[in-house]
């Protein structure tokens, strides 16, 4: 009888090590999560709005901000404390769309 060589195959398991190692690296490069963490940010707003929740307020960032527990009425500055994306106060949209620009004709 004749014996057939044995070939050796990679383990599957290292390869999807392999796999989702790549993948974590790509992510990590393209979609730069630290952007994406919530940052605390305490500023004061224009009371737009007044409704069962609270005083409602516009912050620069464009984020709607409702102050529970308010009392001023609708033109008065209140101090708002919320949470925006770090990109929003890394400028990292800016950056982005710089570069789209420059890629452009």
């Amino acid at each position: 009888m004749l014996k057939q060589k044995e070939s050796k195959k990679p383990p599957r398991l290292a390869i999807l090590a392999l796999m989702a190692v790549g993948t974590a690296v790509v992510l990590v490069f393209t979609l730069t999560p630290w952007n994406f963490i919530p940052t605390e940010v305490t500023e004061d707003i224009t009371v737009l709005a007044i409704n069962e929740h609270g005083c409602v307020g516009e912050s620069q960032y464009g984020v709607s901000v409702v102050v529970p527990e308010c009392d001023a009425k609708v033109g008065d500055v209140v101090s708002a404390t919320f949470y925006v994306p770090s990109m929003e106060l890394n400028e990292y949209y800016d950056r982005l769309q710089d570069r789209v620009d420059a890629v452009q004709p």
